[in-house]
């Protein structure tokens, strides 16, 4: 789970949020969920994410990107591709995603 929120965003920017069911510790969920994490670091446009999961197998990740090229190159990168064919097959129960258009974006932290 993501320990610091993502904030200082200036819009406009895109946000990719991915919401699923899945058993709690699926055989090789860790190693692909940390691999993937390598790659969209890389991806130019990639500003961050933030993820949970309720103890009931529901989790949320919304991941951010400067534009739509960049959120394409994530949605197309073979690896990714991959991992979401085998998660589709061993993984998860469903899942849903949502593309939009972030134009307003503030935060607050307690100092």
């Amino acid at each position: 789970m993501t320990q610091k929120l993502v904030a200082g965003i200036e819009p406009p920017y895109y946000t990719a949020l991915f919401t699923s069911i899945r058993p709690e510790a699926p055989e090789g969920y860790a190693e692909t969920s940390t691999r993937m994490q390598e790659i969209v670091k890389e991806i130019p446009g990639f500003l961050g994410y933030e993820a949970a999961r309720s103890p009931g197998g529901i989790g949320i990740t919304v991941a951010y990107f400067r534009d739509l090229e960049s959120l394409d190159a994530w949605r197309l990168d073979t690896e990714h591709q991959a991992a979401k064919a085998y998660g589709r097959e061993h993984w998860y129960e469903s899942y849903s995603v949502h593309i939009g258009k972030v134009e307003r974006s503030y935060s607050y932290e307690r100092e």
